[in-house]
């Protein structure tokens, strides 16, 4: 960014009257600019046929079914065009972000006149032709253009913005928040981010609330509120505010136009005053005198949901209403009352004056439009040219744990997987300090990451002292942050700018942003089927790197805190994605998490979820062995099998690291007391690999699940996460009834007592086993009510040290 103007002093106040004076033809242009675009959001809700109104306006000209937001649309167009020109008046990089869903007719018009559109689908050209082609696609069911995938989660647009902008220094992102989303819990909490961001070494987020009136029957809640109240909000949260909006009372028919030139005047001066706030906390920084506790801008753009829109209908009054925020006028195609107030209202824009014979719009309009790269559809770091760029990465045999025993039955023998992959990740963001960061609602040090406090620069929110080893907040690779809305949409906003991330957090707390995980998950299932991701029209194929997720702490082992952290649902919500887009990892050791971290990191377009525990646990595979466990995702452990698993009477299945201890202490139990029980150790690390048909992706075929489980003998799974999974992901494989399938029963346990209440401990897995040989082994048989009932006293003696201890004695180790 280039610091060519002066500073401004943070109380200059903006004559309306000067602007107008100084900057009138401009002003004028902007004003038909608005008429353009306000017209092609009505007719992309309206029309499909006689898109220049070049006839009168007919039944057959309406769409069957009409959907799409028009209420806020005139206020987005207004906010667009002007950023059209900040961006041409300074020569800045600059982009917009803004929920998907109400504003989208006035999106699609912006990025239609500015050619985005047509760099990506060349149908769409400034013409009678092009023109047709968009407002006819719009909410098509056969078209490209559909009004709103966003789905389930408002709110975290503002999180995304600031996510964007981090180690991006020469990035501005205006994000639009509308009256609905500001009433999100989400958007709360991302009003605070700003606090996070280094003006010297990241760019900015110029927040742009736009008050729109009433969305529902009821009034929206920062529409209602007074200017005072308002200003008070805002400056509380560390904000110099400028409240948009020249006419201080209500919009009234008489006065209409001369508020729309007051608007449109007081709109162009005030983000050139934002920009020049921005330039002078971000020129401060970077000269090395950065100003204590800066004060960003923030806008407020008043603007009225019924503008240059329909009045009134059939007596009811849609000026000020939340009738205008949808479909203000609802039955054109059989009404002739109400299709002629839609002929009146498309005709008040006066069309023919803004576009040519051919039906391109008129160049006095198109001016106001950037060029090029320039363009916000076009902004290097939304169509993906050269941003992302794969990440070093380190030697993953540097960090290998030497295995020196199978057994580990010993405590010393035991390592942290969470403490050995914390001197992993942090070697990663030292060879890559622009390009990665970890985004982290929990304490790192509760989680065994003790490592990634060594990087310099950890954020730490309270004052910092001079003999702090820890720097300040602002200047972080590792974000703590204790909402996990704000840390995935900072995720987002940093990866789908070409960076790479990585989010920790508590397993069960990752149950809050499931709404927001599977908006990711359609959004990168949807962006394989566009042409233009998978093929060059003057732009890089743009991979978004993948979304990570390491989950730490959890449900099986009080490691933070009782109740609130037993859950282990994440894992059924992130299944119900395709496998191609979601995978989830259950790394049974240290060598194996590193594997799994590293592949991770090297995958795009996915969303990766790793659980781990963060206490130390026992070590089974090398590094060569892990990487080709993992290769595989799912293996027979021939030297934790009898006879290498050969013709085995059972076979056990650890899926998850603790699951895998009771797996390995049962097999090893088995081996020394009941030899003649032949027992086959399988690990499973990649879960989505036991589906029977995962779309040409990998995962076990029946041949290969027969020869990893048998075709006929019992199968006694002991899984981390719901049985309701396992049953899920066996659906349609032959012979279910073969399967014995332990995991979380869906119980709050208050103890350390988690595998003997949900049944997976080492013991259940010995008596279910031999339960299950007896059958087909008769020296199993002969000794099988002996050894149950021996095995039944045990668990009976470990429930009742559990009661009196208030805690399962037994250890994470064989023995």
């Amino acid at each position: 960014m280039r610091f060519s103007i002066l500073p401004t002093p943070a109380n200059s106040e903006i004559s309306i009257q000067q602007v107008r004076a100084a900057h009138q033809a401009e002003l004028d242009a902007i004003a038909r600019y608005c008429r353009l675009t306000n017209y092609l959001a009505a007719a992309q809700i309206y029309l499909k046929d006689n898109f220049l109104l070049k006839q009168p306006l007919k039944s057959e000209h309406i769409k069957d079914c009409l959907l799409g937001h028009w209420g806020t649309c005139p206020g987005i167009n207004l906010i667009y065009v002007h950023l059209n020109c900040l961006i041409q008046h300074h020569d800045i990089s600059l982009f917009l972000v803004a929920e998907a869903g109400d504003g989208t007719p006035a999106m699609l018009a912006n990025l239609y006149l500015e050619r985005s559109l047509q760099a990506f689908y060349p149908e769409l050209t400034l013409d009678a032709n092009g023109l047709a082609t968009l407002i006819r696609g719009f909410s098509s069911p056969c078209g490209f253009l559909n009004h709103d995938y966003a789905g389930e989660e408002l709110g975290y647009a503002l999180a995304v913005a600031f996510g964007a902008v981090m180690d991006n220094p020469d990035l501005i992102v205006a994000c639009v928040i509308s009256d609905q989303e500001a009433e999100t819990g989400a958007t709360a909490n991302a009003w605070d981010s700003y606090k996070l961001i280094d003006p010297a070494k990241s760019g900015a987020v110029l927040p742009i609330l736009h008050l729109n009136g009433d969305q529902t029957s009821t009034a929206a809640i920062y529409a209602a509120m007074s200017d005072i109240e308002l200003q008070q909000r805002f400056t509380g949260y560390g904000y110099q505010v400028r409240i948009v909006d020249s006419q201080k009372n209500q919009f009234d028919k008489d006065s209409a136009t001369q508020n729309a030139l007051d608007l449109n005047a007081d709109l162009y001066g005030s983000l050139d005053w934002a920009y020049r706030e921005i330039c002078r906390i971000q020129q401060a920084a970077r000269l090395g005198q950065a100003i204590t506790q800066p004060k960003f801008p923030l806008l407020i753009v008043r603007s009225p949901k019924d503008w240059t829109g329909i009045q009134e209908i059939d007596r009811a009054s849609i000026k000020e209403s939340h009738r205008s925020h949808q479909i203000p006028a609802k039955d054109v195609k059989t009404n002739p009352q109400q299709l002629q107030l839609l002929e009146d209202w498309l005709r008040s824009y006066k069309i023919e004056e803004l576009f040519d014979q051919q039906g391109c719009p008129i160049r006095e309009i198109l001016n106001l439009c950037p060029q090029d790269k320039q363009r916000m559809g076009c902004h290097v770091h939304i169509s993906g040219e050269g941003v992302y760029k794969p990440l070093n990465l380190p030697n993953i045999f540097d960090f290998a744990i030497p295995i020196q025993t199978k057994s580990c039955s010993h405590e010393e023998d035991q390592f942290s997987s969470t403490e050995q992959i914390g001197k992993y990740i942090k070697t990663v963001i030292e060879q890559n300090p622009q390009t990665f960061r970890i985004f982290c609602p929990d304490q790192l040090e509760s989680s065994n990451l003790s490592a990634l406090l060594e990087v310099n620069h950890h954020n730490a929110h309270g004052s910092i002292q001079s003999d702090d080893l820890q720097v300040s907040l602002r200047k972080e690779r590792m974000l703590e942050f204790f909402s996990q809305h704000t840390c995935q949409g900072w995720l987002q906003g940093y990866l789908l700018t070409g960076r790479h991330g990585l989010f920790l957090s508590h397993e069960a707390s990752l149950n809050s942003i499931i709404s927001m995980v599977n908006q990711h998950a359609r959004f990168l299932k949807l962006s394989k089927t566009l042409p233009w991701r998978s093929r060059s029209v003057g732009f890089a194929q743009s991979s978004v790197a993948s979304l990570n997720y390491l989950a730490v702490s959890t449900p099986w082992q009080q490691e933070y805190s009782d109740f609130s952290q037993q859950s282990s649902s994440f894992i059924n919500a992130v299944l119900t994605q395709k496998a191609e887009i979601v995978r989830v990892y259950l790394p049974p050791d240290a060598n194996c998490l590193i594997t799994t971290i590293a592949h991770c990191l090297n995958t795009t377009d996915q969303i990766n979820l790793i659980l781990t525990s963060a206490d130390p646990m026992p070590q089974w595979l090398t590094m060569a062995e892990a990487i080709a466990h993992c290769r595989a995702g799912a293996s027979i452990w021939h030297w934790a099998s009898t006879d290498e698993g050969i013709d085995p009477d059972v076979v056990l299945v650890g899926i998850g690291d603790r699951s895998t201890v009771e797996v390995m202490a049962a097999a090893h139990i088995l081996r020394d007391e009941m030899a003649a029980l032949r027992v086959r150790v399988v690990n499973v690390t990649d879960l989505r690999v036991l589906e029977e048909d995962a779309e040409n992706y990998q995962h076990l075929d029946k041949e290969m699940f027969e020869a990893l489980f048998t075709r006929d003998r019992p199968v006694i799974i002991n899984f981390h996460g719901t049985l309701a999974v396992l049953e899920q992901l066996f659906f349609g494989r032959p012979n279910p009834d073969r399967f014995q399938l332990n995991g979380d029963r869906g119980e709050v346990i208050p103890s350390f007592a988690q595998n003997l209440r949900h049944g997976t401990s080492r013991f259940h897995l010995i008596i279910q086993a031999i339960r299950l040989a007896a059958p087909r082994n008769p020296v199993v048989a002969a000794r099988a009510s002996e050894r149950v009932h021996y095995y039944r006293h045990i668990l009976a003696e470990r429930y009742r040290s559990s009661q009196k201890l208030g805690g399962d004695r037994a250890s994470p180790s064989l023995s």
